[in-house]
């Protein structure tokens, strides 16, 4: 049990980062909680296809990659909402 609120803390605290990062604030724990899972996966695919090693890993999640594939995920989504960057 809490391994799971570790695991939700620090998505939440990489979905938020990774949307600051973007121009875009997060609109709550759940969209940022969703923002680092889906960047913990476009992280780690990124990673694995440039062949970068993941740097910092807490509770089994790849720290860097997963606020880096948030940031990359929010502003596709600002693109595709056709919204100006800030």
């Amino acid at each position: 049990m809490i391994r799971l609120l570790i695991l939700l803390l620090v998505a939440a605290l990489c979905g938020s980062i990774g949307a600051s990062l973007a121009g875009a604030k997060a609109r709550g724990c759940l969209i940022s909680i969703a923002l680092g899972f889906v960047g913990a996966l476009i992280g780690s695919w990124l990673s694995r296809e440039l062949m970068i090693p993941d740097l910092l890993y807490i509770a089994v999640r790849p720290i860097f990659w997963s606020i880096i594939g948030a940031a990359l995920f929010v502003a596709l989504l600002n693109l595709l909402k056709g919204r100006p960057h800030r």
